[in-house]
């Protein structure tokens, strides 16, 4: 297993926990550039009642905590594609890398709808890695949905 896989399953406990309380699954984590977890969390919009509350700005709020607000040398692990949201603030907060496993065909921002992470147009860019354990990403958000509509 390689370091992308590794701390996928980390943003995939994270989503699990978001699936027990009743959050859309989504799950990421922030790693520093020696490969330390510095920080997790879960969709927590329904807990916090707060719109806001995407697992990625949870993460990046807690990391700027310990970093300030250039967490150049931070990569993040995304169970779903980025919304445009997320992605404006990991570029705002100069993240150094994006890793995401399942595409977001109506909310994405890395790739599906708008590529705001790597857009020339912007002061700063991510690197970006698509697709680390795509489907057991997509299938805990499937399998939350199924749930829903029942």
């Amino acid at each position: 297993m390689n370091d992308d896989e590794k701390n996928m399953r980390l943003a995939l406990a994270e989503a699990r926990r978001a699936y027990e309380e009743g959050e859309v699954p989504i799950g990421a984590v922030l790693i520093d550039e020696g490969g330390i977890l510095v920080c997790g969390n879960h969709n927590r919009i329904e807990q916090l009642g707060d719109a806001t509350a995407h697992a990625e700005i949870l993460v990046l709020r807690d990391a700027s905590k310990i970093f300030g607000r250039r967490l150049t040398n931070c990569t993040i692990y995304s169970t779903v594609e980025p919304c445009a949201m997320c992605a404006g603030a990991m570029v705002l907060s100069r993240v150094g890398r994006l890793v995401y496993g399942a595409v977001d065909s109506k909310f994405g921002a890395a790739e599906s709808i708008f590529n705001v992470v790597d857009n020339p147009a912007l002061n700063h860019q991510l690197k970006v890695t698509a697709g680390v354990l795509e489907f057991e990403c997509r299938e805990l958000m499937k399998k939350f949905f199924e749930k829903r509509r029942f």
